[in-house]
């Protein structure tokens, strides 16, 4: 008769932990699993969810900023009047104009970034 291997139940700490351990700059998931003997497999799915995260929401990320002076041709703006002008990758342009909602623009650019 064959031994049947028990499952093992993992905590929240425990998974946070593994994951940390996995995202860091170098190391393998498969050599995280190994030595906690679980399957890279599962360790990967525990990546995608959010809870397990070692920030507990997103990740920080740094994208290149060029500051350039106005178009020679544009008019100032007047005060209060909300204009926000952001080159993307690959010399696309995104304007806003009037105002706008903040998280919304910041959902914006992270999926743009993506």
């Amino acid at each position: 008769m064959a031994k049947q291997k028990k499952r093992r139940v993992w905590s929240t700490e425990e998974k946070r932990l593994i994951c940390g351990q996995a995202r860091l700059p170098g190391v393998s998931v498969s050599q995280v699993a190994r030595r906690y003997d679980v399957n890279a497999n599962l360790v990967f799915t525990w990546l995608r969810d959010p809870r397990f995260s070692d920030g507990g929401g997103e990740v920080a990320s740094f994208l290149p900023v060029e500051i350039v002076g106005p178009p020679e041709l544009a008019a100032p703006p007047s005060p209060g009047d909300g204009r926000i002008e952001i080159e993307l990758a690959g010399g696309h342009r995104l304007r806003i104009v009037g105002s706008y909602d903040p998280d919304a623009l910041a959902r914006l650019l992270r999926g743009l970034s993506a």
